[in-house]
C-alpha cells in the first residue's frame, strides 16, 4: 500500500464517522505526511495539535491491527508530539483506525 493509498483509506474513514476533535498528523519519517483536520485529509506538512511519528509500514501495520499503539510508544518506533493529546484522541483514533480498509 502506497502512501496515497494510506490517504485515500483514511479519507474514507474520516468522512465515513465523526470528525476527529483535534487536528491529526502522521509524519511517516521521510515517506511523507498525512494531515487530518475535521474532515480534510491531505499530505500536507502542517501544523497539528497531536503529531505520531512512525514509519509507513508502522502505520499500515496500525491500521490492520498487528502493531499495538501502546507497545509501540514503549519501544520508541512510535513518537507522540503531546502525550496529553493522544490519551484524549486515544478513542476517536481507535475508532478511525477501526474503519480503515
Amino acid at each position: 500500500m502506497t502512501l496515497a493509498d494510506l490517504t485515500e483509506n483514511l479519507r474514507t474513514a474520516v468522512n465515513a464517522g465523526t470528525p476527529l476533535s483535534k487536528s491529526l498528523k502522521f509524519d511517516l519519517m521521510g515517506d511523507g505526511f498525512i494531515h487530518i483536520s475535521g474532515h480534510d485529509v491531505t499530505n500536507e506538512d502542517g501544523p497539528a495539535d497531536l503529531t505520531m511519528t512512525l514509519s509507513l509500514d508502522d502505520l499500515k501495520a496500525m491500521g490492520k491491527g498487528e502493531l499495538d499503539p501502546m507497545m509501540a510508544v514503549m519501544s520508541g518506533r512510535l513518537k507522540l508530539s503531546d502525550m496529553m493529546a493522544a490519551m484524549s484522541m486515544q478513542p476517536e483514533i481507535n475508532g478511525l483506525m477501526s474503519r480503515i480498509k
